[in-house]
């Protein structure tokens, strides 16, 4: 493949399918997963995975451990539609390796494109950091002939988190944050998340940036003693937090954390600004910094964050 001149892409990963078109290649996209639905449309587009766990009434726990069973043993939670694959004859093929719960396998893929599509380049992004989103937003513009745009992307990008953290630099008071990525059982934050938090003028707590999300315990997010609580789990945007919530009890041992204790519980987008390492990021932080920062960045705005009243905790 001439890769200044990518024609046909296939985006199998949703935050891919928001990198591309945030290029403007929408309409060289030619393929997606049942899982992108950012921008608005692109659902419309032929779609190439599917789950094989059917989660709709499972609560966070039975998800948690359908999951783990079906990776235990070395299978996969997705499939790939390796004959529709064929019939779209991408160029271009947009995948990951950093998560076996975010996508179909790198290794399925790359046998498939071997086998169906041999002219097509396959490209894994494998972002830990919010810099590493940026450098892979450059990669796909390379790839795809638009290389000024996706630099022009990244420098809007970045200029909008360097005017975040000079605002937030100067604050001393910065609250502990709790960041929950799973919510039973709880996932501290990892990769880009932490980074997110400090931008925003917080504190990140049990949290590594750049390093893997990873299972804690609720005695150890107790201890924490996270002043806000903020619920992403992933996957989830904030309508399905709160059905989730609904089939959700935390224990009792969380009742005095201090979020808890005083009403600093919320929930957010988490598919649109959290667990997809796309252009979106940035507006995760600056959302956030109005959830730690109201007196200097606002309050957020209808839609961006939902804070939980009591009546949507649930204690055992």
């Amino acid at each position: 493949m001439n890769t200044s001149s990518a024609q046909r892409i296939v985006s199998l990963l949703p935050s891919a399918t928001e990198i591309i078109c945030s290029l403007g290649l929408e309409d060289g996209l030619v393929g997606v997963t049942h899982e992108c639905d950012f921008p608005p449309g692109v659902e419309q587009k032929p779609q190439l995975t599917a789950s094989k766990i059917i989660h709709g009434s499972m609560d966070s726990r039975e998800i948690d451990h359908a999951v783990r069973k079906s990776l235990d043993g070395h299978g996969s939670i997705y499939d790939l539609d390796e004959e529709k694959l064929r019939e779209l004859n991408p160029d271009l093929i947009v995948t990951q390796e950093l998560c076996d719960v975010c996508a179909v396998s790198y290794e399925t893929v790359r046998k498939a494109a071997r086998r169906y599509t041999a002219d097509a380049t396959v490209v894994s992004l494998e972002p830990n950091t919010i810099g590493d989103i940026f450098e892979n937003i450059v990669e796909v513009g390379e790839l795809a002939g638009v290389r000024e745009t996706a630099e022009k992307v990244v420098a809007g990008l970045r200029q909008r988190l360097d005017a975040l953290l000079e605002k937030t630099s100067d604050i001393r008071d910065r609250p502990k944050v709790m960041m929950l990525e799973w919510l039973d059982p709880p996932f501290a934050p990892g990769h880009w998340v932490p980074e997110q938090v400090e931008a925003a003028g917080g504190e990140c707590v049990l949290g590594r940036a750049g390093e893997k999300s990873v299972t804690t315990t609720f005695e150890e997010v107790a201890e924490s003693n996270a002043e806000i609580v903020v619920l992403i789990p992933c996957g989830y945007d904030t309508h399905g937090i709160l059905e989730q919530l609904e089939r959700t009890s935390f224990p009792s041992v969380l009742k005095d954390l201090p979020a808890f204790a005083n009403g600093n519980v919320w929930a957010l987008d988490a598919s649109a600004y959290f667990s997809r390492p796309g252009p979106r990021v940035v507006d995760g932080a600056e959302i956030i910094a109005k959830i730690f920062h109201p007196d200097v960045f606002g309050v957020p705005a209808e839609g961006e964050a939902v804070r939980l009243g009591a009546e949507k905790i649930r204690f055992e």
